[in-house]
């Protein structure tokens, strides 16, 4: 809606523009007014609409007809004043003012005013100015909004003059009513009957009076009462017996309802429910409320919300009238007759998503069309959620999410960054579909659909796109297909386009030995290794055949450290999941992105490196500390036990080996030691003291006793 409104008056000398201005200001009149009055400019809360009005006088002058026509071509509503008690004045409105306002190519809304209709009261011989001789005038120029009869002596419909002016730009007649076929215009009333499909919630043609109730809360922001509720059928009832069906209203009721709004002069309420459900003043859809202001950063994309999928769930189950959980043609043209039409007639819908037996788009495949739509552009899908009428704010339908896993600064090595990170959060992916002619890549995507296998054969002109759901460990993830056919190699070259993809599936055909040269042919004409890519070959079916080129498929994909090509029959249905690893896939990218893998090794090496310095250092100090532990053990514990043990051992051996035990005194014999025992360094002295059980030895030839190293021999003799 308008902030602010300039109205024009404009007229012959002498009609009372000038009075008319400053009786509305002054609230009195002056008899005595300037020419010209200077511009007026009227606060918003002291008018009815509350915007800034304002009045510009003018005048007819020839010297000021410049002035004048700059001052038309800036109006919002021009008011062409004359005097009733001046029929020349009369003649001029259609003689000259409305004439000229076409040459200068201005189409305003356009309001008749007959000043000084005081004057009409004090002589009846100045009534001739007759309604008769307006209406025609009003049939011939649409413009005119109104013809207001006023007095500015008498101050009478003056106020009320300004407030038409006010409503002929905030709440015009013209478009909504044709004053000479007494009938809402055609466009009005197709948005009216939108506006009825959106409220009627159960579909059933009728408005309950809990429908109302929620019409009236939706569009005035109160509900009705009950007495309120019946006053209003009784009120369309009486006129239109056919309007009320079942203690509701119909279309019909609708439509008759609003129609007396108009006729009646409350033209505002009807353009407040219009505006309500997004409508202009050309009666079509506003652009802000089509498309509001959403903004996608380079590094993210947008998918439905949860309650964008509760909302298309919700309108799929309302439009299923027959319940048979598929929409037959006749439902797809009710549902989309909110709008201007199926969005999707250019990419081969409902081909392109997932149907019955009979061709019926399913409420799986209905949710799968809408990922692939918000996905590739999300503007057409704010569209139709407000087309749909979704409640509240129809950017609460999608949601922003990070194209590689978490936010980023945007561009190919960013992406490539973010890709090396674990599984990502999204719902909907896309994927392109590459290969030469006749490789199999429609039959593939078309297995994908669950479209039954065709041997017909048809070359892929230009791209098509294809969606369906893959169930990824419990988890619902869509993937979006896009075949590129082998001369359609564009998306290749540009870097935007390759940092969209999440999946580039490589489709060659494993009876064709040429098949897969195109593929690597692609891949030395064009920098791919950044994109996540699976090799896919078709008819396993039919013979095997060695392809040509530098290396072999599998011995390919492994220099790239890829895995081996997944090989599938479509027509046998050997599927062989091929989809559930292509989801997979885009949830961990990094598994499949080649330029990542490549540079696994050297990573890897630096990381063996610190490992096994980490585990040398690790053993080293192991090793140190079982050493000394070791050590310890031995010399505290283990060596003192066998040196004990060793001197039991050792004393009879040493006995029986030399030395005469004698019972009976004990006393050492002189011969019976050798000469080396005696051999003491201190001339040998000759042991004679007692020794506990009678051993002649001489203690210092025990070796560990004494610490020296003498030798104890055998004897000779005893």
């Amino acid at each position: 809606m308008r902030d602010d409104i300039r109205i024009v008056l404009v007229g012959d000398s002498g009609v009372g523009k000038s009075t008319l201005v400053t009786a509305l200001i002054k609230e009195t009149f002056i008899l005595n007014v300037q020419a010209v009055v200077p511009e007026v400019t009227i606060p918003p809360e002291v008018t009815p609409e509350n915007v800034t009005t304002h009045i510009i006088d003018t005048s007819s002058k020839g010297n000021d007809q410049e002035i004048l026509e700059t001052e038309l071509r800036k109006a919002n509503v021009v008011c062409i004043v004359y005097a009733v008690d001046d029929r020349t004045s009369f003649q001029r409105v259609h003689e000259h003012w409305l004439p000229l306002l076409r040459q200068q190519g201005i189409n305003l809304p356009v309001i008749l005013v007959g000043n000084k209709v005081d004057m009409r009261d004090e002589d009846i011989s100045h009534a001739t100015v007759l309604e008769e001789e307006v209406v025609p005038i009003m049939n011939e120029y649409r413009e005119i909004e109104i013809c207001v009869e006023c007095s500015a002596k008498a101050l009478l419909n003056v106020s009320e003059l300004f407030y038409f002016a006010q409503k002929a730009i905030l709440h015009p007649t013209r478009p909504l009513y044709d004053a000479r076929d007494h009938a809402m215009k055609p466009k009005c009333t197709e948005a009216l009957v939108r506006i009825f499909k959106l409220c009627d919630m159960d579909g059933d043609g009728i408005l309950s009076d809990a429908e109302l109730n929620e019409f009236q809360r939706k569009c005035f922001n109160t509900p009705l009462q009950q007495r309120e509720l019946e006053g209003v059928k009784e009120i369309v009832k009486a006129s239109r017996p056919d309007g009320v069906v079942d203690g509701g209203l119909n279309i019909e009721g609708f439509l008759y309802l609003h129609l007396l709004f108009i006729q009646r002069g409350r033209v505002e309420t009807t353009w407040m429910v219009l505006r309500r459900f997004g409508y202009g003043d050309d009666l079509s859809l506003r652009e802000d409320f089509l498309n509001p202001d959403f903004d996608v950063p380079p590094d993210c994309c947008v998918e439905l919300s949860p309650g964008g999928y509760a909302f298309f769930t919700e309108i799929f189950k309302r439009y299923d009238t027959d319940g048979d959980s598929a929409f037959c043609p006749d439902e797809l043209d009710n549902i989309f007759g909110l709008s201007p039409g199926i969005p999707w007639k250019r990419g081969k819908f409902p081909e392109s998503t997932v149907t019955n037996a009979a061709g019926y788009v399913t409420l799986e495949g209905w949710l799968a069309q809408w990922s692939m739509t918000t996905l590739l552009d999300h503007k057409m899908t704010l569209a139709y959620l407000a087309y749909f009428g979704f409640p509240g704010d129809i950017r609460d339908g999608i949601r922003l999410v990070g194209r590689n896993g978490g936010p980023g600064g945007g561009g190919s090595n960013s992406a490539l960054r973010r890709r090396k990170k674990g599984k990502l959060q999204r719902n909907v992916f896309l994927c392109y579909f590459v290969g030469s002619a006749g490789s199999g890549k429609t039959s593939l995507i078309r297995a994908f659909a669950k479209k039954p296998f065709t041997g017909d054969y048809s070359p892929t002109a230009r791209s098509t796109t294809t969606v369906n759901s893959v169930d990824v460990k419990g988890s619902e993830k869509y993937l979006v297909m896009q075949e590129f056919g082998p001369y359609d190699t564009s998306v290749l070259q540009s870097r935007r386009q390759l940092e969209c993809c999440d999946l580039l599936v490589m489709v060659y055909d494993s009876s064709d030995p040429n098949s897969f040269a195109y593929l690597t042919n692609l891949r030395k004409n064009y920098t791919l290794d950044s994109v996540p890519v699976i090799f896919v070959a078709t008819k396993s079916d039919l013979d095997y055949v060695e392809q040509r080129g530098d290396q072999p498929p599998d011995i390919y994909c492994r220099e790239l450290k890829l895995t081996a090509p997944v090989y599938v029959s479509v027509k046998d249905g050997q599927i062989a999941s091929v989809f559930q690893r292509m989801a997979a896939i885009t949830r961990s990218p990094q598994s499949a992105t080649p330029s990542l893998l490549l540079l696994r090794p050297q990573a890897w090496s630096a990381a063996r490196i610190a490992g096994v310095t980490a585990l040398a250092g690790l053993g080293l100090v192991s090793t140190f500390v079982a050493y000394h532990a070791i050590k310890y053990w031995w010399t505290s514990v283990i060596h003192p036990r066998s040196t004990s043990a060793s001197v039991e051992h050792i004393w009879p051996a040493k006995i029986s080996s030399g030395v005469e035990v004698n019972d009976g005194g004990g006393a050492c014999g002189g011969e019976t030691a050798s000469e080396e025992a005696r051999s003491d360094g201190d001339g040998g002295k000759e042991c004679t003291g007692d020794i506990p059980g009678g051993a002649k030895a001489e203690e210092a030839a025990m070796p560990g006793i004494s610490g020296g190293s003498h030798d104890v021999r055998e004897g000779e003799g005893t």
